[in-house]
């Protein structure tokens, strides 16, 4: 009896057993099999177009006033007054000093006299010319006589052109005393102060007048470039107006905010830089531009009909230095194209060989793939776009 329970205990264990193996070979196999298939890699995507694009060039200058002009006496004397506010604007004949006029008015008050003393002769010389020429008609008086009588005359009346021209001299002289502003415009710092000693055409100014409305700003360009720019023109590529305008950017990296344009460029190339200045004219009602500051111009070009830009972000440089871009060509297989690139325009580049309108340019992505793989379009935003409306993840 014993013995037969023993044999079903046993036969009930390895049916058990059985079926432990049986079942851990089926999980064995469920999780032994091939891997799912992997997807293609998603970029995003440029689609090239060809569009109008503006072209500009930044050059840096100086600012320079439109007119200079150094006050200097033309008399000597001593400065009596000043009679301006230095720093502040001032009109074209305006006093601004005053030198002491007394030795002035004395030479001018002696011309006079001496040119009445002069009239007041030849009244008389001309009375005996007049009267010796009917004498010597009748042989009254000799030729002689009357010879002298009218180069007296003569004489005389030199005296009074003389005289003249000396009361001219006094009253200009003593109208330099009160100097005056010979343009209009702001004036600077006085170099002098009352009592001080000037004279006549010294070498130092006074003051300095500058006339700041309008400015002009003066850049340098190369010369190569600007051969450049003219065969574009000639060939018709790019296309340009007759009066370029031109925005400034300051110091501090801020716009100013009016508009200037372009007034004409230098006839000679600086042999020791081979640049060429260009000058450019802008408008300063608050005297916000001063001169000798440093500025940068953003100058029109022109516009290019037909230009492409692409992003920078979706050009690299291979070993060579070219620049290189990846395509999604046919059946979304990356193709690898060597671009010539012209210029930086803002954040693109303006492409003038390797590309077409229609291909489109790998500008996301582009680290995960290499040409030949076959990938996954998206238009460049659409992903960045996706991943930002899915809400976070909660931490465990």
């Amino acid at each position: 009896m014993k013995t037969a329970d023993t044999i079903k205990l046993l036969a009930i264990a390895g049916v058990l057993a059985g079926m432990l193996v049986m079942t851990g070979c089926k999980q064995k196999g469920s999780t032994g099999g091939s891997p799912p298939a992997k997807s293609n890699p998603e970029v995003g995507v440029v689609v090239m177009t060809s569009e109008p694009v503006t072209l500009t060039m930044e050059l840096s200058g100086r600012i320079s006033p439109q007119m200079v002009a150094e006050v200097r006496p033309q008399v000597g004397g001593i400065i009596q007054k000043r009679l301006f506010t230095e720093g502040g604007d001032i009109k074209a004949g305006e006093a601004l000093y005053q030198i002491d006029p007394a030795t002035y008015q004395a030479a001018y008050a002696s011309a006079k006299a001496a040119l009445a003393k002069s009239e007041a002769n030849v009244f008389t010389l001309r009375q005996k010319a007049e009267r010796y020429k009917e004498l010597v008609a009748i042989n009254a008086v000799s030729r002689q006589e009357y010879d002298d009588a009218t180069a007296g005359l003569k004489q005389a009346e030199a005296d009074i052109e003389v005289g003249k021209a000396a009361v001219d001299t006094a009253r200009i002289n003593l109208a330099y005393t009160k100097i005056v502003a010979p343009i209009s415009g702001r004036i600077g710092r006085s170099a002098v102060t009352p009592g001080a000693l000037v004279t006549a055409n010294q070498a130092s100014a006074l003051a300095t007048v500058q006339q700041l409305d309008p400015v002009y700003v003066d850049v340098t360009q190369s010369s190569a470039d600007l051969l450049r720019l003219k065969r574009s023109l000639a060939s018709g590529e790019i296309k340009n107006k007759d009066a370029a305008p031109v925005k400034l950017l300051l110091e501090d990296g801020s716009s100013y905010p009016l508009e200037g344009i372009l007034k004409f460029s230098e006839v000679t190339v600086d042999q020791s830089t081979g640049s060429i200045t260009l000058r450019a004219q802008f408008p300063n009602p608050n005297y916000l531009l001063l001169p000798g500051m440093f500025v940068r111009s953003i100058v029109q070009e022109g516009v290019k009909e037909q230009g492409m830009l692409v992003p920078q972000r979706g050009v690299t440089r291979d070993t060579a230095g070219n620049a290189v871009a990846l395509v999604a060509g046919e059946n979304d297989v990356v193709e690898r194209r060597t671009l010539k690139t012209e210029r930086a325009v803002g954040d693109a580049w303006l492409v003038t060989d390797g590309l077409k309108v229609g291909d489109r340019v790998i500008v996301e992505g582009i680290q995960r793939i290499r040409p030949g793989a076959t990938v996954k379009v998206v238009p460049f935003g659409v992903k960045a776009a996706a991943a930002g409306s899915q809400p976070a993840a909660k931490q465990p």
